[in-house]
Order: structure tokens, then C-alpha cells, then sequence
């Protein structure tokens, strides 16, 4: 589509609501105006008569699995899925199969996504042991960040050599972004729990394996040498009220050397919902207990905890059905993070404004992306129309995760992603999908 014109739409931006219309044209948003009338007859009208116009969702820590673990997922079917959910930019993780820890690796996961992916793409390079030499090639201008995991979690990407840790927060100017639990807390927790039960753990202990201790050490201590070092930090997915204590809402995003990211599952669910969901609630770090839910929630409206994320990472059903200490921890969300939100916005918890500026905005500014994130003139024309009075319920038909499975099945939400654009060009409409990859690679204002 050359030009689009979105006409009567409540539009969300920068802690305002506004009724007007905008104008996109060539990819970018050209105009934003009370009253826009159509400049030729080729223009694409949409009335968005009393939905809400947001910019386009930018995640910052997804799985989609490709190379290498493509029947859990591919680029192509998590992308769909995700612009179903209204989010046009993700941030993959490296821990596929091969690892993302070369350059050359890392380039041939972007040349996939230059070919299937439906949304716009970026991908963190993969930190280990022993490749801080690879790691000082990285361009930041192209790349989102460094990925170093300070507890092994899925792909067995443990970085546990401090020196090699203080080097690598000493040289690169890279965002570093941690997932932080003590590894040797979690095994000696594992230990005793087998000890007990064998491999049929029962989920329940999930959290005390994974526990407010085990995540408390490790997001000090990366912490720590980030004051140290001087090193850009981001956290990812904090599941404790206990590191709350470690953030600040004391300066703007831009001056923070350190910031905090909470994902929709640890905000969704607590330790109460194992009973019922098992290990389909399975994540790293795990979903603990109601207060820690609440505490988490309490952060992200002072800004203590500056981006909400998914840490969309998907398995089969099959695998996820397995016992304890075979079952894989993760579980798809790109496409009902932002029903999930809007649903706590239904009950009065959080403004529209602050899920925009969370799942929006504080993203885009946080890892410094290229005119995105906001409705803006001059912008990348990323935007999603939104129905808050469409009520649907999640079920295995309508799921678009390749796994073919969510955690949020038979949940009804109130709320419907209508229209996904992405650079400028319409991709998603009421669960019907238009063939067009439009996705372009992230670049970074660094």
C-alpha cells in the first residue's frame, strides 16, 4: 500500500489520547492531523471509529527458533503470530541451534528474516566463554544488543567464568542484556527436590527450585559489575519484589545506565495457577507467588521496571508434557501479550497510555531504535487498531504459534487487535492474514 488514511481514530502517543486522523504514505507517517482529506483517489481509507490507534508493539525478547529447533517454531510463523498480537518489532535471542555467537551465524538468522519475516526484526548476539573476540566486531548500529545467560536456561548458553564476565563488561559498548539466576543455587535446589521425588517433580516446586534467592544473587551481583564497569545493563524478565530494591525510578530512561524488564506471564499469572496449568506455566525464571506478581506490577507503574516483554519461547505439546525434569521451561505469547494488558486496563489497573509507553515507546528509547515506537511524522508507519469492546476467546482454532498450543486457552478477552500495519502496508486484519512481508531490519540511533 503507497498510502493509507486512517480516519476518526482515538490515537494513543506519548501519554495522550487524541481523535484524528493520520495520513501514511511510502512507509512513514506523513501526516497526523484532526481532519486529513484523501490526496487521490488510490488512497487506502480506514474508519477507526471508536477504536484506538497505537504504534505498533516492539518486543524485546523473543524465541522463534530458527535455525536449528524449527519444529517448536520458525521466524515466519512466531512473526505471524506476533502481528496477530499487534506486535511489528521483535528482538530474537540467540540461543538456536547453532548458537548466534559467531557473526557470521548471527547474519544468516537476519538473512532468514529478510526473506519470511512479517514483522520488523533485530537479533541479540549470543555472549559465551570464550568469544569475546567476536563479540568486539559486533556493530551496534544494526544489532539490538548482548545476550549473556548468568543461569543456563534453555540452549545451554551459561556464561560462569567471572573473569571472562568482568572482561566482557569492561569492552564492549553493547547493551548487555542478562538473564540472571544463580546456577549453583538452582542445582543444589534440583538436587534436593530429585532426592525427594525422582524426575517427577511435582510443578509446584517449580518456584522454590527456581527461587527468590537463586534470581536475587545473580541480578545483584550483574549489577554490581555493571557500577563497576560502567557497562550498559538490561535485565530481563524479573520475577521477585525482593530485586525491586535493586532499580530506580529516580532519572529518565535516557540517563539509566541499568534497567528492568517484566514479561507478561510473571504479571498474568502466580504460583496459584501450577494446580491448574502444570508445566504449560513452565518459565525461567518461574512465575512465584501473588505478592511478587503484585510487586512486579507496582514497578512497572512507578517506572522501577521500564519495558514489558514476552519472552515468547515456544515447545511442542508433546514436550511440555513430559515430567518435571524433561519438560522445557518457556511457552508461546507474542500474540496475546497486548490482549492480556488491554485486559488490565479493563479492570482499572493500568492506563492505555502507560501500556503504550511500556510496550512502546520505553522500547524504542531503551535500545535507541530508528524512528520507531511512537505515531509520529517522519516515523516508520508501524500502527495497530484496536477494538476495546470486541470480546473473543483464545482457543486452539484461533492460535497462530506453530506449537499450536497458548497458556491463555478458554481466557476471554475483552479486547481485539482489528488491523496490524507495518511500514505503512496493512498485514493483519481480524484474524486474517495478508501475504506481505514487510518486515524491515532494526537499526539503532548509537
Amino acid at each position: 500500500m503507497d498510502s493509507v488514511l486512517i480516519k476518526n481514530a482515538n490515537i494513543v502517543n506519548e501519554g495522550k489520547i487524541t481523535n484524528g486522523d493520520v495520513y501514511i504514505e511510502k512507509g512513514v507517517f506523513k501526516e497526523i492531523a484532526p481532519q486529513i482529506s484523501a490526496k487521490s483517489p488510490d488512497v487506502h481509507i480506514f474508519d477507526a471509529e471508536g477504536k484506538y490507534l497505537i504504534p505498533g508493539v516492539i518486543d524485546d525478547q523473543v524465541h522463534f527458533r530458527e535455525p536449528g529447533l524449527t519444529h517448536k517454531a520458525t521466524i515466519e510463523t512466531e512473526s505471524r503470530a506476533a502481528v496477530a498480537g499487534g506486535i511489528t518489532s521483535f528482538i530474537e535471542q540467540p540461543n538456536t541451534v547453532p548458537q548466534a555467537t559467531t557473526i557470521e551465524r548471527l547474519e544468516e538468522k537476519y538473512t532468514i528474516a529478510s526473506k519470511t519475516s512479517y514483522a520488523n526484526y533485530s537479533f541479540m548476539f549470543g555472549g559465551t566463554n570464550d568469544n569475546l573476540e567476536e563479540i568486539l566486531k559486533v556493530n551496534p548500529k544494526n544489532v539490538a544488543g548482548l545476550k549473556l545467560f548468568l543461569g543456563s536456561s534453555t540452549g545451554n548458553m551459561l556464561v560462569d567464568n567471572p573473569e571472562v564476565l568482568e572482561k566482557i563488561f569492561s569492552s564492549t559498548d553493547l547493551l548487555i542484556a542478562v538473564h540472571c539466576e544463580d546456577e549453583q543455587t538452582i542445582r543444589d535446589n534440583t538436587a534436593a527436590y530429585k532426592e525427594k521425588y525422582g524426575d517427577d517433580i511435582p510443578i509446584e516446586f517449580h518456584p522454590k527450585i527456581r527461587s527468590e534467592e537463586a534470581c536475587y544473587l545473580s541480578s545483584s551481583r550483574a549489577i554490581e559489575l555493571a557500577k563497576k564497569t560502567g557497562a550498559r545493563l538490561h535485565v530481563f524478565h524479573l520475577s521477585t519484589a525482593k530485586e525491586m530494591e535493586l532499580f530506580t525510578n529516580k532519572i529518565p530512561l535516557e540517563e539509566k545506565k541499568i534497567t528492568a524488564e517484566v514479561c507478561i506471564h510473571h504479571l498474568w499469572f502466580s504460583e496459584e495457577d501450577y494446580k491448574e496449568k502444570g508445566t504449560l506455566i513452565k518459565w525461567n525464571p518461574a512465575v512465584k507467588t501473588a505478592e511478587d506478581r503484585e510487586a512486579l506490577f507496582e514497578a512497572l507503574l512507578n517506572d522501577t521496571i521500564d519495558v514489558i516483554a514476552t519472552d515468547h519461547a515456544p515447545h511442542t505439546k508433546e514436550e511440555k508434557d513430559n515430567v518435571y525434569t524433561k519438560a522445557p521451561s518457556g511457552g508461546p505469547l507474542v500474540q496475546h501479550a497486548l490482549p492480556a494488558m488491554l485486559e488490565f486496563y479493563h479492570q482499572g489497573k493500568i492506563s492505555l497510555e502507560k501500556i503504550v509507553e511500556k510496550m512502546c515507546h520505553s522500547p524504542a528509547r531503551l535500545f535507541q531504535v530508528e524512528k520507531r515506537g511512537y505515531i509520529k511524522e517522519g516515523y516508520f508507519a508501524d500502527a495497530v487498531l484496536v477494538d476495546l469492546n470486541a470480546p473473543w476467546t483464545v482457543n486452539k482454532e484461533n492460535v497462530a504459534y506453530k506449537c499450536g498450543w497458548s497458556p491463555f486457552e478458554g481466557t476471554t478477552f475483552k479486547s481485539r487487535i482489528t488491523h496490524t500495519f507495518i511500514n505503512g502496508s496493512l498485514v493483519y486484519k481480524n484474524f486474517k492474514w495478508y501475504d506481505v512481508k514487510n518486515g524491515k531490519r532494526l537499526t539503532f540511533t548509537r
